[in-house]
């Protein structure tokens, strides 16, 4: 279990993950470096939404090819044409209509004469022009004179996209008002303003693909063949439509569509009061930070894996979302929000591996003092997630051992040799514990408390525990003594080793900065009382019962020895002792130095049992 200041250490570094991938993606939002990426979206959820039934305000005349071949006319049409246009879709009730064609430089007299008059006569008609100069144009030869007879200019140029998509149209272009809500003014009988509009650039709103605008053919309404219902009480615009006249553009609706097309879908948006709106900055912020910090804060509680199948659900949802409000008329961001969500996904997974390798790197060193290093990688891979050992009910064999006598001795040696011998003394039983499979958990001055069958699992912990010890007894002591007696610190030492068998809670334990690996439990007091027993015993190794039985093979040298009373245990305990050969005692010091009896060694007090 994790301590609340790891846990607000880890909670810190997903947060700042979290707070900066967000940061990133705010960064990019801010600069628009993926405006042509969302814009691309758009053009999705407009083709998800598909072909929606148009409001029936507007009404396109196609100067298409049926024209071309009905009229045996190639463009530019003579005015004339235009001028009888126009009369038919007066007479038939037409209430605006809005000419997609530019008349800026004079033609044949009397074909101009003729436009002129028409327009005047229909007294609802709006002009095209790409052309001004600070709120002028040049139409019919400039603005008094269209002002003259009747009629209005509007600016046909719309904003191309940096694709060349053409997706929004402005209020004015130029100081002129665009040709759409000239058109749609004059419908509505009241002037715009440009705080009508939802920002700088619309979206154009279009209903579908190409023609889905009704539309008539241009010679039809020349010769009067058409049904008059069609245009009554509309916006009529004409334009160019057969490709001879290039103003076919590519719009989001995944196919190309003819200018005055567009301008019709830019009229039905003017009408419908701008139906398909921009998402506000803050809500789009806000869905960024959202989907940057949603990923590591789970993550962080969750794991990984979690984290990453909310990233990958989440990821659904928001698209989901993003065309369910594209439907209800806004544009929420979806690229920037999604790329916070991938950034902050692959952050907090970059963060997990960065923890779990310091983690892995810390429980690594702390068992690499415990037990041999072939065997850390196998206690790594138990640990799980969370790279600890829990509290877990365990078999082992316990062992405690002491060296008898030096506490005693070492009053007379200097506080250098002191730390030398037990080196050197410690370091010779380690390996033979290490040597056998066992677990070292701590050094008690010259005493030793080690495991055998955990943290990994030994059938044979028994045995283990036996082999560790008389290597201690046969070839370690033997080892240090004669150490001992080459540097003139003493001739000889007796140590004792209690082993017992049972249940133990082992697990980690400790401050996050001080972790220790420990066991705890009856079983672990009764070894290190079994310890203490061999003292003043010809045994310089006690074996319990439980251990004995679980023996597979019985070494040499080790007998019965009694059945006893153990503090702190209710029952009596048989133990079997082991003799080596015999080694010179050290129990007495030189006569001016009072040698005190060694306490046997305890465990220590909080492996006491609750």
């Amino acid at each position: 279990m994790r301590s609340r200041r790891e846990w607000r250490r880890r909670t810190l570094i997903f947060l700042a993950v979290g707070f900066g991938m967000a940061g990133l993606a705010l960064i990019a939002y801010g600069t628009g470096f993926l405006n042509q990426f969302e814009r691309q979206t758009v053009d999705q959820r407009f083709t998800i939404r598909g072909k929606q039934k148009p409001p029936g305000h507007v009404v396109v005349v196609r100067m298409d090819t049926d024209t071309f071949n009905v009229l045996g006319v190639r463009p530019p049409f003579p005015r004339a044409l235009h001028a009888r246009v126009i009369n038919e879709l007066k007479k038939a009730g037409a209430k605006v209509i809005a000419y997609d064609v530019q008349f800026t430089e004079p033609t044949d007299p009397k074909d101009d004469n003729a436009l002129i008059n028409a327009v005047g006569n229909a007294r609802n008609v709006v002009l095209a022009t790409t052309e001004a100069n600070n709120g002028h144009t040049n139409v019919f030869g400039g603005d008094d004179i269209v002002k003259q007879f009747n009629a209005r200019v509007g600016n046909a140029l719309l904003p191309i996209d940096d694709d060349g998509f053409w997706r929004h149209f402005t209020f004015q272009t130029e100081g002129v008002t665009s040709l759409s809500v000239t058109a749609a003014e004059w419908y509505l009988g009241r002037k715009l303003t440009p705080s009508s509009f939802p920002s700088a650039k619309a979206w154009i709103d279009y209903s579908g693909p190409e023609e889905t605008i009704p539309g008539i053919s241009f010679w039809k309404v020349l010769k009067g063949k058409f049904d008059p219902s069609l245009v009554r009480g509309k916006i009529v615009v004409v334009g160019p439509w057969a490709p001879t006249f290039q103003d076919i553009h590519p719009t989001p609706t995944s196919q190309t569509m003819p200018g005055p097309e567009i301008q019709a879908n830019a009229i039905e948006t003017v009408l419908g009061n701008f139906r398909l709106r921009d998402a506000s900055t803050v809500v789009n912020v806000l869905l960024i930070l959202f989907l940057g910090l949603l990923v590591p804060l789970v993550s962080f509680r969750l794991g990984p894996i979690a984290g990453s199948a909310v990233a990958v659900g989440t990821g659904g949802i928001y698209a989901v979302l993003t065309q369910w409000m594209f439907n209800s008329g806004w544009v929420v961001s979806f690229v920037y929000p999604v790329m916070a969500l991938a950034l902050s996904t692959v952050g907090a997974l970059g963060a997990h591996y960065v923890l779990v390798a310091f983690e892995r790197e810390r429980v690594r060193d702390m068992f690499s003092r415990f037990v041999p290093e072939g065997v850390v990688d196998q206690v790594l891979e138990q640990t799980g997630g969370d790279l600890r050992l829990g509290g877990k009910e365990v078999q082992t064999t316990v062992m405690f051992s002491d060296l008898r006598g030096f506490t005693a001795s070492a009053e007379n040696m200097g506080a250098a040799n002191v730390i030398e011998v037990l080196n050197f003394y410690l370091g010779e039983m380690s390996d033979a514990i290490l040597n056998a499979g066992g677990t070292l958990i701590s050094f008690m001055g010259d005493g030793i408390y080690a495991l055998f069958g955990a943290p990994l699992p030994q059938e044979d912990h028994a045995d283990r525990a036996i082999a560790a010890s008389l290597d201690m007894l046969e070839n370690r002591l033997p080892k240090f003594n004669a150490w001992m007696r080459e540097r003139g610190l003493g001739e000889g030492y007796r140590m004792g080793i209690g082993l017992n068998t049972g249940s133990v809670m082992s697990g980690n334990v400790g401050h996050e900065r001080r972790l220790e690996y420990t066991a705890v439990g009856d079983t672990v007091n009764t070894a290190s009382r079994i310890e203490g027993m061999t003292k003043g015993t010809p045994y310089m190794l006690f074996v319990a019962e439980t251990t004995y039985e679980l023996l597979k093979e019985h070494p040499p040298g080790l007998a019965y020895h009694d059945e006893v009373d153990i503090r702190g245990r209710k029952q009596k305990l048989k133990l079997w002792g082991f003799e080596p050969a015999p080694v010179v005692e050290t129990e007495e010091v030189p006569e001016a130095v009072p040698v005190p009896e060694a306490e046997p060694v305890e465990a220590p007090a909080q492996l006491e049992p609750t």
